[in-house]
């Protein structure tokens, strides 16, 4: 079962690759820019989540 973090890292992930690509659509850096921030942060969070869920097996 997935808990918070492996959720909230996931979301932000996918979240960041919608900003990411509308950025690039309408030609706004900062967006695209924002969006790959995003990106990283979401896997980061989603790699805590998972080793959290490693240290309670």
């Amino acid at each position: 079962m997935a808990n918070e973090d492996q959720v909230r890292g996931k979301a932000r992930d996918i979240g960041g690759k919608v900003k990411e690509e509308v950025g690039d659509a309408v030609g706004n850096d900062k967006m695209k820019r924002d969006g790959q921030a995003d990106q990283v942060e979401g896997k980061a969070q989603k790699k805590v989540g998972d080793a959290k869920d490693q240290v309670s097996e």
